[in-house]
């Protein structure tokens, strides 16, 4: 019988005091609806900079999508809902490789669950 793994997460890694970032936790809330199967959550980078250890986030809203297994994508996006949607949507296909985890996102999956207030 297969096992049966959490559904993966898809973070936001932005920062409370980008207007951009706040506008797209909107969007994020929204998308989140279409797509139960994953767990969402939207990360201060400077509140939990503890946790992104050396991960550098040049540009705002980048996104993580992962689980325990690895990551699907970790990148920048834009702000719409399409695009997002569109995104999720083709991680979903059952062939998409995932790439390992670094120790920084790996770490910041397993923290996740723990992490007071950031689920959407």
């Amino acid at each position: 019988m297969p096992v049966s793994l959490p559904s993966p997460w898809v973070v936001c890694l932005c920062a409370d005091w980008c207007g951009l970032c706040r506008d797209y936790r909107e969007v994020l809330q929204q998308v989140a609806t279409r797509y139960p199967g994953n767990r969402f959550a939207w990360l201060d980078i400077e509140d939990q900079a503890d946790l992104l250890g050396d991960l550098d986030i040049e540009t705002f809203p980048t996104l993580l999508v992962a689980d325990g297994q690895g990551v699907l994508f970790l990148g920048p996006v834009t702000t719409h809902a399409d695009t997002l949607s569109r995104l999720l949507g083709s991680l979903q296909a059952q062939d998409v490789k995932k790439t390992a985890h670094s120790e920084v996102t790996k770490n910041l999956v397993e923290a996740l669950p723990g992490l007071p207030g950031l689920w959407l």
